[in-house]
């Protein structure tokens, strides 16, 4: 919290920040200004509505300084080469179109169409751990155009749509400016396109999913599909490697890659070394693929290592939802979307970085018959001590109970008078 102090031009809205860190990682049913609020002690919502909405708040500063922290953590005393980038979306259902980006849009995180709101997400992982380390909001093209509901949401003149490809080019280039170095970029098909790709190339190497008709050109100059280059494989060329453990023993997969051709070459640099890279299912047959490209020739086993990773920021969005409220919300405009995002993710920066702390200080678990510590185990363990339990006294439980239910008593004759305005007839008519 002392580093993202100077974010803020008053003491009550910094203190109000650490109240939210707080509220986030106490145990709760839910987390929203309501909760919240009751949780730390407050005596209603109004402090952290005021601070979503109105407070003075460089909420453009707080995820930089976080991820740079996050950063300097966790690669410490690393090269370059053994960080990776991961970049990927997130959706998070709403029940209403008013919610800034909300609409009604294909999702994988949701299983299909539904009304919610996208983000591109940017995860930094390392050996010791990983950690989102940005996050864009993806406005559709029908909001985008809409200045009624631009100015509604709040949303600055200068935001124009960006497809999600465009959205992680800048998360990309902006960790990059921010001094955030890594070896490799990963991420899955909606991210395998040409135009991110070059951008890619004049920072890192990358191993990015394509899809199966994606054409790729041989070092002979045939062009053909990645599904048809696969075809040319022999039994042979592919190798059984391990990719990790899971709980119920041993992942496997048969790897293979195919030396290409790049297509990417940014004007005035030398063209690399690109493969296409092959993940063959042992049961089923399914293959996956990937474009590969590296400055210089580099083994099989990092590519697929490079490969596995892009799974980790799937872990970071569950842990970011289930643990410190990511998707919680309940916020309509652009500004507090962005500084319920940047809180949330100052708390589970906070984790990440303890864990990989305690995960570096147990030398070796496995003597004791433990797992590395989890965050959500090591969650468990710092509430009731760094992190204080949520305020049960009955006197404010009281108090809270009133508040709620004048709020909502409110809210109802509003609306009932509302409904009885709207059903007069005109006068006159």
């Amino acid at each position: 919290m002392s580093r993202v102090a100077a974010c803020f031009a008053r003491r009550e809205p910094r203190l109000t920040c650490r109240d939210m860190v707080n509220g986030f990682l106490m145990e709760l049913e839910d987390h929203n200004c309501w909760t919240m609020s009751e949780a730390v002690g407050h005596s209603g919502p109004h402090k952290m509505q005021h601070f979503l909405s109105r407070a003075s708040v460089d909420d453009g500063q707080m995820p930089d300084i976080t991820a740079g922290w996050v950063a300097s953590q966790l690669t410490a005393g690393l090269d370059a080469s053994d960080v990776v980038l991961i970049a990927d979306e997130t959706a998070d259902e709403k029940s209403s179109a008013d919610c800034v980006g909300a609409a009604r849009q294909y999702s994988g995180t949701v299983g299909g169409t539904a009304m919610c709101q996208v983000q591109v997400t940017l995860t930094l992982a390392a050996p010791g751990g990983h950690a989102l380390v940005g996050r864009a909001l993806y406005l559709p093209e029908g909001w985008a155009a809409d200045e009624e509901r631009r100015e509604l949401a709040g949303i600055p003149d200068d935001v124009m749509f960006a497809t999600k490809p465009e959205l992680a080019g800048r998360l990309l280039q902006h960790a990059h400016d921010l001094g955030i170095r890594a070896g490799f970029t990963a991420g899955d098909e909606v991210y395998g396109g040409l135009g991110l790709r070059k951008g890619i190339r004049e920072r890192s190497g990358y191993v990015l999913a394509v899809r199966s008709n994606y054409r790729v050109t041989l070092p002979s100059g045939r062009r053909l599909t990645v599904k048809n280059a696969a075809g040319l494989l022999k039994p042979g060329m592919w190798q059984r490697m391990r990719t990790g453990q899971a709980t119920k023993g041993a992942k496997d997969y048969h790897w293979a890659m195919i030396e290409i051709t790049p297509d990417d070459t940014p004007e005035g640099h030398d063209d690399g070394h690109a493969v296409l890279l092959l993940r063959k299912h042992r049961y089923t047959g399914t293959v996956s693929y990937y474009l590969c490209w590296t400055p210089e020739p580099v083994p099989l086993a990092t590519l697929i290592k490079v490969a596995v990773t892009r799974w980790k920021i799937e872990e970071d969005h569950q842990i970011s939802k289930q643990v410190t409220g990511l998707d919680s919300g309940q916020v309509t405009t652009w500004t507090s979307w962005h500084r319920w995002t940047a809180v949330s993710l100052i708390a589970h920066a906070f984790l990440t970085v303890a864990a990989a702390f305690q995960r570096a200080r147990d030398s070796d678990p496995g003597l004791l018959e433990l797992i590395p510590v989890t965050v959500p185990e090591l969650l468990r363990q710092l509430r009731g001590t760094i992190i204080p339990d949520p305020r049960r006294d009955r006197p404010h439980r009281a108090a809270w109970t009133r508040w709620r239910r004048r709020h909502q008593y409110r809210a109802q004759q509003a609306h009932q008078r509302w409904h009885a305005y709207a059903d007069e007839a005109p006068q006159g008519a």
